[in-house]
């Protein structure tokens, strides 16, 4: 969400002399996401971010892909994960592709050290938990069904209220923006927008920390992990501005858009990064030409992988879906409602669906994770008899 925002204390200009209590200069240090041309944020340390203790591999990270599965549409139960791990080591990867990594998680313990993905940009979603995501950047309070957004290279921990915690990340190689037919000509989120600026919350607290010890990152990048040893508190940046940090947007702010017949799921559209957009679907009044069909018509995904998540099981074009439920719709075979859904559907003014969306522009290949809690009978939920 790129608009300036500012926390703690800065000198009055940029890269000049800025002195600690002790006559001591503060550290500058400047946090950009494409060389020095993209969007930055400059920020002052009281210790040198530069400087590191020590450092240990910890092995690969990326997910091993199926690449030889057949194509069919696919169903898998989240509702069989186990609490596992931390917001980091609890994630479970189910698909991906070159763009874009899709992650579950069902956390079962807090975080001990901090966390740095350094090749992607994230997207967490809270299912039905609530906390505080901690960053260098400042605080970020959440609660159940809001959206977490981290740029690469941030450091972060999250600390939950209580455990266990479902949710998914959304790990993305490319940039996560707004979609720029959402802005006017000045950048400025328009009046048709399905929300505005003062739905997202940026960082609200900037905790410094000037404290020495041990402290540790695991740092994600190059598909490896590396756990850096650090002396000082990562946390030690006294102030900061500019245009990149993290935010939260909740998904019941969300304002869908209705019309006189069925609208295609663009309207639905919350985020985009580099070939891939995500999605919101949320309780809304539906279509009110007389004779509408309110519900989705039957499409050919031709050049593009869509997966739904489901955060209660009031979908009215499904039919054995489960809250936590995946629904996994790839590109080259139709797909639409199921037998008896249409007329079923007559007449209704209203859903209380809510679902997470995913669409890629590239194949997603599953994982082994991904087989492992598939209900293997969801391809036939199509037959007329």
């Amino acid at each position: 969400m790129a608009r300036y925002h500012k926390l703690g204390n800065l000198p009055k200009t940029r890269h000049i002399q800025f002195r600690q209590p002790n006559g001591t200069l503060y550290a500058e240090e400047l946090f950009s996401t494409h060389g020095f041309s993209g969007p930055c944020a400059l920020m002052y340390h009281i210790h040198l971010p530069t400087e590191v203790h020590g450092w240990e591999d910890l092995g690969p990270s990326a997910p091993t892909f199926l690449v030889d599965e057949a194509l069919r549409h696919r169903h898998l139960r989240t509702k069989r994960l186990s609490p596992k791990g931390n917001a980091v080591t609890g994630r479970i990867p189910m698909m991906g592709n070159v763009d874009v990594i899709w992650n579950n998680f069902m956390v079962a313990e807090q975080m001990e050290h901090f966390f740095k993905n350094a090749e992607a940009d994230e997207i967490h979603f809270i299912h039905d938990g609530s906390g505080v995501l901690e960053t260098m950047f400042g605080d970020v309070p959440f609660q159940p069904h809001d959206y977490l957004v981290i740029p690469r290279g941030t450091i972060w921990r999250i600390r939950f209220d209580t455990l266990p915690v479902r949710g998914l990340v959304f790990e993305s190689h490319g940039e996560v923006t707004i979609p720029r037919r959402y802005h006017n000509h000045v950048g400025q989120l328009a009046e048709e927008a399905p929300y505005h600026e003062r739905d997202f919350r940026p960082p609200t607290e900037l905790r410094t920390f000037d404290e020495e010890g041990e402290f540790f990152v695991d740092v994600k990048a190059r598909k490896r992990l590396t756990r850096y040893k650090y002396r000082f508190h990562p946390f030690d940046i006294v102030g900061w501005d500019g245009y990149v940090y993290p935010y939260a947007f909740s998904i019941d702010d969300f304002c869908p858009i209705t019309g006189k017949v069925h609208m295609p799921p663009p309207i639905h559209q919350t985020f985009q990064g580099k070939g891939f957009v995500v999605c919101s679907f949320c309780p809304r009044m539906l279509d009110f030409h007389p004779e509408a069909i309110v519900i989705p018509y039957n499409h050919s995904n031709v050049d593009s992988d869509e997966v739904l998540y489901y955060c209660n099981d009031k979908f009215g074009s499904r039919k054995g879906i489960e809250e936590g439920s995946i629904t996994i719709h790839p590109l080259g075979i139709p797909h639409g409602p199921q037998p008896g859904a249409v007329e079923a559907s007559l007449g209704a003014t209203r859903t209380e669906e809510l679902a997470v969306m995913l669409d890629t522009y590239q194949p997603l290949y599953l994982t082994q994770e991904a087989l492992e809690i598939e209900d293997p009978e969801y391809w036939k939920s199509w037959q007329t008899n």
